[in-house]
């Protein structure tokens, strides 16, 4: 091995999450409630070197893979993200993230006067737009600070 090689041991099962833009690692665990209490083998890659994105972060997540609706709110925050399924040491499914129209009960809205923050039993509800998301009920826009908004 060379020493402009980045070296992470395979995994036997679980899920490995590539391609997630620089930083964003501890936004992807906390969507996915990890916080080494599980007793989830994570690896964590930041700001490693890609040729797509320039910096990346990568996770690996052993003996877990992701239900759909943690993959749509993980493409909120990692749009370019491949999830890999790993079982016995080999990728068995590869799929790129694909965002979808709207997500339901996964994000909060910053809007104080919003009814969903009014006390009243309602799920929020945001549609996606091509620069971020839009709350069904206010119309409030969420871009960049996304992951601030994850209620999971």
């Amino acid at each position: 091995m060379s020493d402009h090689e980045l070296r992470v041991s395979k995994i036997r099962d679980g899920t490995v999450i590539d391609h997630v833009e620089g930083g964003q690692a501890l936004n992807v665990l906390a969507i996915l409630g990890i916080d080494g209490s599980e007793g989830y083998g994570v690896s964590v890659g930041m700001n490693v070197p890609s040729d797509r994105l320039g910096r990346k972060d990568i996770v690996k997540v052993e003996e877990r893979e992701l239900s759909q609706s943690e993959v749509d709110v993980l493409s909120l925050i990692a749009p370019e993200a491949t999830i890999n399924i790993v079982r016995d040491f080999e990728v068995v499914e590869k799929n790129r993230v694909t965002r979808p129209d709207s997500v339901t009960g996964v994000l909060s809205c910053p809007n104080r006067n919003c009814i969903t923050n009014a006390g009243e039993p309602i799920d929020t509800r945001f549609d996606v737009v091509a620069d971020g998301v839009r709350c069904d009920y206010c119309s409030t826009i969420l871009r960049s600070d996304i992951a601030d908004y994850i209620d999971v």
